[in-house]
């Protein structure tokens, strides 16, 4: 099958995740890279080993020769982005959070269904080998019926741009940066969420850049959201973006009638108590390069080799439950109802 010509939107932080993983693709061909700075954009492009970088986004998306876009730039650029990029014609994977609100999400959702254009979002967490064989464990009735679960997302934040503390650029803070990763992860294997109680927080009202400036902190930066699902199953969700050591990308616990599943723990990535065992074990998993088996995905879902996926839908219930984790905030923690996509 022909290559897929890949246009990269972005040079910051998470460029490095998508980058990596598509070189290890041989379908993908990543052909240019685009930055706000055409200086900047093309001294990227040389370090990566990318034929082109430029700012000129229009003159990008005209090309013949590319067929998708990788959006990776701040969260209230994606939406002017992702449209332009429906416009004309091309494929897109852009970096969660979607958008800055439910509402922009359901702009760019139905600007691309009306062109029968693809839009993906990326949860890099659910394609993780550990959570992919929880997913399996649980659907197989290794640990029974499922009950209640515990997830924590946790970093030390972000040090490398103001803007995600600034809420005049973003909202959501800590919910919408890390939050909707766990979001993301418990929908998969629960469901809806029907309703919610959550309190958040700004506990380092100042932060220090890696630059050495230091910026007021504007959005939440700590927040803690309980659960419960249609089905039942309730949920906690620990969320911090101050934590010097936090989480390795996650970590998560889920109880059954008859079993627990424990990932990214301090017994590894995956830990598990069977139905009908005595006794712990520890499932060997592959190892594939970090987000190939994403990236793969994405580009089975535009060659045909598979059905494309549902994460812009997915992006928009997350939205959801994270503006309810707001409402439900300021009103000291109220049971809140989350409107469904």
């Amino acid at each position: 099958m022909a290559r897929i010509g890949i246009a990269f939107v972005g040079t910051g932080f998470i460029a490095g995740y998508h980058l990596d993983a598509l070189a290890t693709i041989p379908d993908a061909d990543i052909r240019v890279v685009v930055g706000r700075d055409p200086a900047k954009a093309a001294a990227f492009a040389a370090q990566r080993g990318i034929p082109t970088g430029t700012s000129d986004l229009d003159a990008v998306l005209a090309r013949g020769d590319i067929d998708a876009i990788v959006v990776a730039s701040p969260d209230d650029t994606h939406e002017a982005i992702c449209l332009k990029a429906i416009a004309s014609g091309k494929a897109i994977l852009v970096q969660k959070p979607m958008a800055p609100d439910a509402t922009a999400c359901r702009r760019m959702i139905a600007a691309a269904q009306e062109a029968k254009v693809d839009l993906q979002v990326s949860f890099m967490h659910r394609y993780f080998e550990e959570f992919a064989a929880a997913r399996d464990l649980i659907a197989a009735g290794e640990i029974g019926t499922s009950t209640s679960a515990r997830m924590r997302n946790a970093t030390p934040g972000p040090d490398w741009g103001d803007w995600f503390f600034k809420k005049s650029r973003v909202g959501g803070g800590v919910v919408l940066q890390l939050g909707v990763h766990g979001i993301d992860l418990l929908t998969q294997l629960f469901g809806p969420v029907a309703s919610l109680n959550a309190t958040t927080a700004i506990l380092r009202p100042e932060r220090r850049l890696a630059d050495g400036r230091v910026v007021t902190v504007e959005n939440p930066d700590s927040a803690w959201a309980t659960y419960r699902f249609a089905n039942g199953v309730a949920a906690s969700h620990d969320m911090s973006m101050i934590e010097a050591a936090g989480t390795d990308r996650f970590g998560m616990e889920i109880y059954g009638t008859d079993g627990t599943i424990q990932l990214r723990g301090v017994a590894g990535p995956l830990r598990l108590r069977r139905k009908g065992a005595t006794a712990w074990e520890t499932p060997a998993l592959p190892t594939p390069p970090l987000g190939q088996r994403h990236h793969q995905r994405w580009l089975d879902g535009l060659s045909g080799a598979k059905p494309k996926e549902t994460t812009a839908r997915d992006a928009l219930a997350g939205l959801l439950i994270a503006e309810a984790i707001e409402r439900s905030a300021a009103q000291g923690g109220a049971a809140t109802k989350v409107e469904q996509p």
